[in-house]
């Protein structure tokens, strides 16, 4: 039985992760952080010490949206290298076999060609809203390759496109535009208010993934043999693009929710706000051809995620 890490267990993407891990012939341990404060680096290697993983999931991060990394830059840029920094390194202190870390989309330059393929990382510039959170990721793929290459070590990186699902969060303000839609548009629904605002234009492109299917895909890169893995990536260029393979305009996202709410009231676009990166579609064809696509539909997961939204979480009017 496998001994397994996984960091960042509260969170969206840990927590799917630890629902999957159920299903497998492993035991999963979790700390939350009041019993380990992973910016602290000492507490991290004596935790990892304790306990002798075979496996470490890396998905604890701060993240948020536009509006969060606008506002909280340093906190991005320092909480998450620090992370990565002390999770990556007490690992290979501790003899931890493998290693996934969990990256993000947002590594690429803003205006790439589409689709996005994992070897056009550093060839531009970064969407500055949110280029720390981006360049601690950037970094946290290079750590991993870097021990790999000096060390010997079988550390995988992965980048998810944008992530929605169960245990996101559902903050109106300051939180990814899914759950932040589903939000103000249940809430205005409940409140009759006939209409929501929107940020930007609505035009830019985005491609969704429900993270059950990102945690079914973790699972399956982490359970790759490693003879198989190095067949089909660079040691300098390891990290493998998750995503759905499709892509939706912010206005047709926008559709789609006040649709599954029930809402009918107006849209406003707040032209005022940025948009972003105008277009972000991965290249999915590495980890399609190690074997892993998703299973939900974007219909499907909308409406599973609403589900989960109404049962479980407190009212978070504005």
């Amino acid at each position: 039985m496998k001994k397994i890490f996984v960091a960042g267990h509260n969170g969206m993407v840990g927590s799917a992760i630890c629902r999957q891990l159920e299903n497998t012939n492993s035991k999963v341990i979790t700390a939350s952080r009041d019993d380990l404060n992973l910016l602290d680096q000492n507490k991290v290697i004596s935790f990892l010490s304790k306990h002798c993983f075979d496996e470490i999931y890396l998905a604890a991060a701060k993240v948020g949206g536009i509006n969060a990394n606008n506002k909280y830059p340093a906190e991005f840029i320092f909480e998450n290298i620090t992370i990565q920094n002390n999770i990556i390194h007490s690992a290979h202190i501790t003899d931890v076999k493998k290693l996934l870390f969990l990256g993000s989309s947002c590594i690429y330059p803003k205006l790439s060609d589409q689709p996005i393929k994992e070897g056009y990382l550093l060839g531009g510039n970064l969407e500055h809203t949110n280029e720390p959170y981006a360049i601690a990721k950037i970094a946290g793929i290079k750590m991993c390759e870097s021990y790999n290459r000096q060390y010997n070590r079988d550390y995988r990186s992965i980048m998810p496109t944008n992530l929605y699902g169960p245990n996101d969060n559902f903050h109106p303000e300051n939180s990814h535009v899914i759950p932040g839609l589903i939000t103000r548009i249940h809430n205005a629904k409940l409140q009759k208010d006939p209409s929501v605002v929107v940020w930007g234009s609505g035009k830019p492109m985005r491609e969704f993934l429900h993270v059950d299917d990102m945690a079914a895909a973790s699972i399956h890169v982490m359970d790759l043999d490693k003879d198989i893995l190095d067949n089909h990536i660079n040691p300098m260029l390891s990290h493998i693009n998750i995503g759905s393979g499709e892509e939706y305009s912010i206005n047709s996202v926008v559709t789609k929710i006040a649709e599954i709410i029930g809402y009918q009231g107006k849209i406003i676009w707040d032209r005022s706000k940025p948009d972003g990166t105008p277009r972000k579609l991965l290249d999915t064809s590495l980890i399609n051809d190690l074997g892993w696509k998703p299973r939900l539909s974007f219909d499907e997961g909308i409406k599973l995620t609403y589900e989960w939204f109404k049962n479980n979480t407190k009212d978070l009017r504005c």
